[in-house]
């Protein structure tokens, strides 16, 4: 049996975010032991939308989200939400 690192104490969620994007919670999670849990009656709590915009920004858009490794919703989405706070 593999033995497991402890997980420290975090101050905030920031901290614990940034925590575990950087490590392998293998080494701190034996997840062979996890439960699995459904919930039936979670609602989404964003709401789709449509927009449109040109093709070609959209592709631009799908090429950034291919390199960063993320879906390129969540990518329009970050980019509104950080035009949002630089207009404040």
């Amino acid at each position: 049996m593999k033995k497991l690192k402890k997980i420290p104490k975090f101050k905030t969620e920031k901290e614990e975010r940034l925590f575990w994007q950087k490590v392998d919670s293998t080494e701190y999670v034996d997840w062979s032991k996890a439960e699995k849990w459904i919930f039936p009656n979670l609602k989404l709590t964003s709401t789709p939308i449509t927009i449109r915009i040109p093709d070609s920004l959209l592709s631009r858009v799908k090429m950034k989200a291919h390199q960063k490794d993320i879906p390129y919703q969540s990518l329009i989405k970050q980019y509104i939400h950080r035009g949002l706070r630089e207009t404040v």
